[in-house]
């Protein structure tokens, strides 16, 4: 099996919205940082329930020579915390950058941008 077996995208999307949007801040942040936002149900907010809910969401860079970096994750409570986050990543180092999901019950889901 490979990741691409389990891994779903924007072609599978279910009325929930699970994709993780990535949207790019240049200088947004505190003292001019920039900003990659990742959220969950953007225009439909995804369930957040203890039976259905996300429990994380990771960020990767890709760097201009090619190296991928796992900038982080953030977990989530169900019920009380919404897939919503922020990164200061340093933007301009960077040719692409990829999130990953989980749904308690449709899996991992995919999203890249290229820059």
């Amino acid at each position: 099996m490979r990741f691409n077996d389990i891994l779903k995208t924007a072609a599978e999307e279910g009325k929930e919205k699970h994709v993780p949007v990535i949207e790019v801040g240049k200088g947004k942040g505190e003292g001019g940082a920039d900003i990659v936002h990742v959220v969950v149900g953007k225009e439909v907010p995804h369930p957040n329930t203890v039976e259905h809910h996300i429990v994380w969401v990771e960020l990767y860079g890709v760097k201009k020579e090619g190296q991928v970096i796992n900038l982080g994750r953030c977990d989530f409570a169900p019920g009380y915390t919404n897939p919503n986050v922020r990164f200061q990543v340093p933007v301009d180092q960077f040719k692409a950058f990829c999130a990953l999901e989980y749904c308690n019950i449709h899996g991992v889901w995919e999203n890249c941008l290229e820059l």
